[in-house]
């Protein structure tokens, strides 16, 4: 099953803009992309795929696109 989104949940918090391995291939996370989840913590980011994998490579490579705030309560909730 493919991963379509993600959360900063999901991929452990990082704090450091770099490549990453996950369980769905590589990921490199942008300090923009950091910046987004530091004011939005429940942000979900959609992957988008970069590379196709090679003959010695079976994992997927991938970077942030857009991404979406979750509505985690309404204002006029009390």
């Amino acid at each position: 099953m493919s991963v379509n989104k993600v959360s900063w949940q999901q991929i452990g918090h990082v704090t450091a803009p770099g490549r990453y391995m996950f369980r769905f291939g590589w990921l490199t996370v942008a300090a923009e992309d950091l910046a987004v989840w530091e004011q939005f913590p429940d942000a979900v980011f959609a992957l988008v795929k970069t590379a196709s994998a090679t003959a010695t490579d079976d994992n997927e490579e991938f970077h942030l696109g857009t991404f979406e705030l979750k509505d985690s309560h309404s204002l006029t909730e009390k």
